[in-house]
């Protein structure tokens, strides 16, 4: 039995062997790692809420045939603060999205105010 055993260690000796052999002769030959390129921060884009443009100036005709130079204090002032015409069909109040004519009346006063807040934009004779 002994010498089965010594021949049990003697083929477990060589198959180390071998092993170790097989595994010098192998080739060492790096492969080049590719490294990732570094991380950097992109910049996120996010859209600025567009602020309201500042209000029209006026800039007052050779002559104000509307009137519009007298109703200028109304300008940032909530559209509810408009006087009543004494004549309607010389005034326009229009919304800053709203869809109106583009014929030009000297004798109309044209008072714009913000869709949202409701406020005065603009006074001026059209």
């Amino acid at each position: 039995m002994t010498k089965r055993v010594g021949k049990l260690h003697q083929r477990h000796l060589v198959f180390a062997l071998s092993i170790i052999a097989l595994a010098s002769c192998s080739s060492t030959s790096e492969v080049p790692v590719r490294q990732a390129p570094p991380v950097t921060q992109t910049p996120v884009y996010r859209p600025t809420k567009p602020s309201a443009p500042p209000p029209a100036a006026y800039k007052p005709m050779a002559d104000d045939q509307c009137g519009a130079g007298d109703l200028q204090y109304l300008i940032g002032k909530p559209r509810t603060d408009i006087p009543v015409p004494l004549n309607p069909g010389a005034r326009r109040v229009v919304c800053s999205s709203c869809i109106v004519t583009q014929e030009f009346r000297a004798d109309r006063q044209t008072i714009i105010f913000d869709t949202e807040t409701g406020i005065v934009q603009s006074v001026k004779c059209g």
